[in-house]
């Protein structure tokens, strides 16, 4: 039973309760633990809860829910603390923090795992990597499990594998009534249903079952340099060969800065430049063979797509991404790399100030674009590219000028908006989460909010509010 110094004032009464029944670490303001715990990844949110509950398991999780319930104060889930508009932290209220909660079961036998809500994705991937399986998963090993699948789920794999929802087989979830039920296909099929895309809206996932697949150890997969002057160029051949490349390649391209890592020699560091980045989920000679044409076009200037675990290509983009940095991202499916798409991601690629600011465009198609459209909540199978256009300071000095360029390239790029992941959203609005889904997907969550959180108790998040 641990101890916590905050004065919650009225709520005494209610906390003193939750500490009888609360195991794990209870942390407020007074506690030197306190600044560790309630900051986030994104640097640029600065929130003071007034209750962090670091949780040990189910019981912690339905106890704390109960205390937000009945005290009314504003509640946060917190699973890897990645939200990029900061929805695992607030301001005043309780923080349900799922952090200790790290059990991960692979069973290699039936290529299935389960995975508890604090598991971020490294530590996933090498658990399941030791018996060369994998999972569709995101592409920074300190995303959180539990948030990037429940907003659908896009990574190296997907093309291969689809959409992290599609591997998942069925989740235990704490309710706002504070039950614990399972979704699955034969179970509560309903909720199945919109966990797989509708984020944190119904409750509190407290463990995942996810399929698993024969992925490496080994992959062919890396990044493959050009200057900035021939993105025009790269980008319409990069169009007309990736139209043609299996499902298990998937590419992403990248207009930024090239950053100071150590794989990029130093005179390249700074350069503006265009990167298309590869990951074969196959056997590696055949990647190779593949990703060839790319590689001799117009002689590039670094090129590191090579053979490489799994593991090691998994870990790419953690030093572009690391906590604390202040991160602004606006996001938006387009249905192709139209001449007009890729004229307005040059024109505004050059632009490109900041050091760790970027424009990101997600290779989607093969395996996503095969399930049903109904099948999950999640919405945009038919996407040919996903954006995410990234304007990012390592402090708050350059950030307002970096925000405002990343609104920019969005807004000139919004003739050709066709939906947006939900997962890259920043706080935009109802409307804009209606976009996400789309009309009649947005109703049948909206009636699913009605029965399982009727009182919008879980509204940290992309909300789906129940009125």
């Amino acid at each position: 039973m641990s101890t916590v110094t905050t004065d919650l004032g009225p709520d005494r009464i209610a906390l003193s309760e939750l500490r009888e029944a609360f195991k794990g670490d209870l942390i407020g303001p007074g506690d030197h633990a306190y600044d560790t715990h309630r900051r986030i990844w994104n640097g640029s949110i600065d929130r003071y809860p007034a209750l962090v509950a670091r949780c040990g398991g189910v019981a912690d999780v339905r106890a704390a829910v109960a205390y937000a319930r009945e005290t009314g104060l504003p509640l946060a889930v917190r699973g890897g603390g990645h939200s990029y508009p900061g929805h695992s932290v607030c301001d005043g209220g309780i923080v349900i923090d799922l952090g200790p909660m790290k059990g991960i079961r692979v069973d290699p036998v039936s290529h299935t795992a389960r995975v508890q809500a604090g598991v971020l994705w490294g530590e996933l991937d090498r658990e399941t990597q030791a018996f060369g399986l994998a999972t569709t998963g995101g592409i920074v090993t300190h995303t959180g499990v539990a948030g990037l699948t429940l907003g659908g789920g896009i990574g190296w794999l997907h093309r291969k594998l689809g959409l992290t929802v599609d591997q998942l087989l069925s989740a235990d979830l704490v309710t706002a009534g504070g039950d614990l039920v399972t979704a699955s296909a034969m179970q509560n099929s309903d909720l199945f249903w919109g966990l797989r895309g509708g984020g944190g809206n119904f409750g509190i996932v407290t463990e995942f079952e996810f399929r698993l697949h024969p992925v490496g150890p080994i992959v062919f997969a890396g990044p493959i340099y050009w200057p900035v002057e021939d993105a025009p160029a790269v980008l319409r051949f990069y169009r007309e060969w990736v139209s043609q490349v299996p499902d298990e390649l998937m590419t992403m391209v990248v207009l930024r800065k090239a950053p100071a890592v150590s794989f990029i020699p130093p005179e390249l560091h700074g350069r503006p430049v265009v990167t298309v980045l590869c990951c074969y989920a196959g056997a590696p000679d055949d990647g190779e063979r593949i990703v060839r044409p790319l590689r001799a076009f117009r002689s590039p200037l670094l090129d590191r797509c090579q053979p490489k675990s799994y593991v090691t290509h998994q870990a790419t983009f953690d030093p572009a991404f690391p906590h604390g940095w202040w991160y602004y991202f606006r996001a938006c499916d387009v249905a192709e790399l139209s001449d007009e798409v890729i004229d307005v991601v040059v024109e505004h690629g050059t632009r490109i100030v900041s050091l760790i600011t970027s424009i990101a465009l997600f290779q989607m198609g093969g395996a996503v674009a095969r399930v049903g459209e109904s099948e999950t909540a999640f919405d945009g199978r038919a996407a040919g590219f996903t954006l995410n256009i990234n304007g990012n300071s390592q402090t708050a000095a350059g950030f307002e000028a970096e925000r405002e360029w990343a609104r920019a390239c969005w807004s000139a790029l919004e003739p050709h908006h066709a939906g947006v992941y939900v997962n890259f959203l920043m706080e935009e609005g109802e409307e804009r989460i209606r976009q996400a889904y789309g009309p009649e997907k947005y109703e049948r969550l909206k009636s699913l909010k009605r029965t399982y959180d009727p009182a919008n108790l879980f509204r940290q998040n992309q909300n789906i509010p129940p009125d």
